[in-house]
């Protein structure tokens, strides 16, 4: 099988974002002196959505669904204004775009990061690179269910066979095998490689060239 298109997940697979959204959840936190967190326990917050993260975040004595939408709203803020300031994309991530745009490979990013955000971050570090981009915008909606993912193949107008599903996080190898699509794991980002291999990894990448060889 030619693989013709390559879904991309951002945060953990693209860009290294972590301390961005560790940074304005803990701004959240200490203006309740909330207890903070690290960035290390971070990496087991992200990939579920940032609600999800300001549920795990919150101390279980203040999780009620009040103080959930409150924080939240309060973390977006933040957040919205820091978005960039310390995310970069992983080393030779360029070179392998450029590489897959030599060869007309057709480019998305898909995240569970909300749509404005997503969007937002791609087009400030990517530009030109990937059509569609894609984020949160229905709770439902966001992986591993592979609704977007259906969504995407048909606007690159190619089966799901056709295309590889590439992330850092087991939810988006389960999202990769739900869309019947090529599921790939990348090692640099924020979860173990057993994770990713559990949940249907096909190849795990250690660099981002080593995606040439799949190809």
């Amino acid at each position: 099988m030619k693989f013709k298109g390559i879904i991309f997940d951002l945060d953990g697979t693209l860009v290294n974002s972590l301390e961005d959204i560790a940074d304005a959840m803990n701004s959240v936190l200490q203006s309740l002196n909330f207890p903070t967190h690290s960035y290390d326990a971070y990496q087991y917050f992200i990939g579920s959505g940032l609600r999800n993260l300001v549920t795990k975040a919150l101390p279980a004595t203040h999780n009620e669904e009040t103080q959930i939408d409150q924080c939240y709203h309060l973390m977006v803020a933040v957040y919205r204004d820091n978005c960039t300031r310390k995310t970069k994309a992983y080393e030779g991530i360029f070179e392998l775009l450029d590489e897959l745009k030599s060869r007309n490979i057709k480019l998305s990013v898909f995240s569970n990061k909300a749509d404005d955000l997503t969007k937002e971050i791609t087009a400030a570090l990517f530009p030109d690179y990937f059509n569609p981009i894609l984020g949160l915008t229905t709770e439902s909606l966001k992986k591993p269910n592979p609704f977007k993912t259906v969504e995407i193949s048909k606007h690159f107008g190619l089966k799901a066979e056709e295309i590889i599903f590439i992330g850092d996080s087991g939810i988006d190898m389960q999202t990769a095998t739900n869309a019947n699509m090529c599921a790939v794991g990348v090692s640099w980002g924020y979860r173990p490689e057993e994770e990713l291999i559990s949940n249907g990894a096909k190849y795990v990448l250690n660099q981002p060239a080593d995606l040439i060889a799949i190809l």
